[in-house]
């Protein structure tokens, strides 16, 4: 009986060539190299579209991604990364998130002081006024601060309250029609606070006109349409993953090469002794 010898994965097995793994490394760093970079995290959904919509009145292809938790991060290309936050800052995006009155006086089980409520109250009448503000259309950024004296009833002179308004707006929004009302808001806002004591400051900034619309022209690479900006990115992925597969395909065509002409030896077992019973002649007596 013969027993045939068995080969191991283990022997037959071969390690890549040193530029395999170099090369591998190479490729990654030429496709990040060319990936989008990360421009604002943790919006929610009116911030991300305002965000990608200004930025493509504007040529820069943005893109709105749909992160855990139901959060938007918006993304651009990393090279024009500095371009985009210039525009933002200029149009007052993201626009600044106003805490309301639930959000101040959560309980947190806490007793609190009569001068740290008193505090908490200014503070949330400001947020509150500075939201209503900021959305008047052409306003970029507003801030309400109020000044709310506590004065001694026994006292003969008091202090009246009095309220500073800033509003960042566009140089092509009619807002300076509008400051009588703003000083009659705030002045309805406050308790005890007049009209006469509510100051308003406007501050235009000058917008830039859009980027005409044949800088977002479409182009086709191999059936797929896209923006032109975005062409370069998707050769630099494109051929990179073909050179990947093609790297990956010479090592392993290398590895076969090296193991086809290997030779292996095979180990003799020890023959199993068995026991080997010879004939002998016998003599066969007949019986007559």
């Amino acid at each position: 009986m013969t027993k045939g010898n068995s080969v191991s994965a283990a022997s037959l097995g071969c390690s890549l060539p040193r530029w395999v793994p170099r090369a591998l490394v190479l490729l990654a760093a030429l496709l990040l190299s060319a990936c989008d970079t990360e421009l604002y995290n943790n919006l929610d959904q009116r911030q991300a579209n305002e965000i990608v919509a200004t930025l493509q009145q504007r040529g820069i292809p943005a893109q709105r991604v749909v992160v855990k938790g139901g959060q938007y991060t918006v993304v651009v290309d990393k090279g024009r990364f500095a371009e985009s936050i210039s525009i933002l800052n200029e149009a007052g995006l993201p626009r600044q998130e106003f805490q309301t009155m639930g959000q101040v006086f959560k309980k947190d089980g806490l007793v609190s002081s009569p001068l740290q409520e008193r505090a908490q109250m200014i503070f949330a009448l400001s947020q509150e006024l500075s939201k209503t503000v900021s959305e008047i259309d052409g306003v970029l950024s507003a801030r309400v601060h109020l000044v709310l004296p506590e004065n001694d009833p026994l006292r003969q002179q008091l202090v009246p309250s009095s309220a500073s308004v800033f509003i960042r707006h566009r140089s092509d929004a009619q807002v300076a029609s509008l400051v009588p009302q703003v000083k009659m808001l705030v002045a309805n806002g406050v308790a005890g606070l007049s009209y006469d004591k509510v100051s308003v400051v406007l501050v235009p900034v000058d917008a830039q006109a859009p980027t005409r619309r044949q800088d977002l022209e479409m182009v086709s690479f191999f059936g797929v349409w896209m923006q032109r900006d975005n062409l370069a990115q998707a050769m630099w992925m494109f051929f990179g993953l073909v050179a990947l597969v093609l790297v990956l395909a010479g090592g392993l065509g290398f590895v076969l090469y090296r193991r086809s002409g290997r030779v292996y030896a095979l180990t003799s077992t020890p023959a199993v002794s068995t026991g080997v019973v010879k004939a002998s002649s016998t003599n066969v007596v007949k019986m007559s």
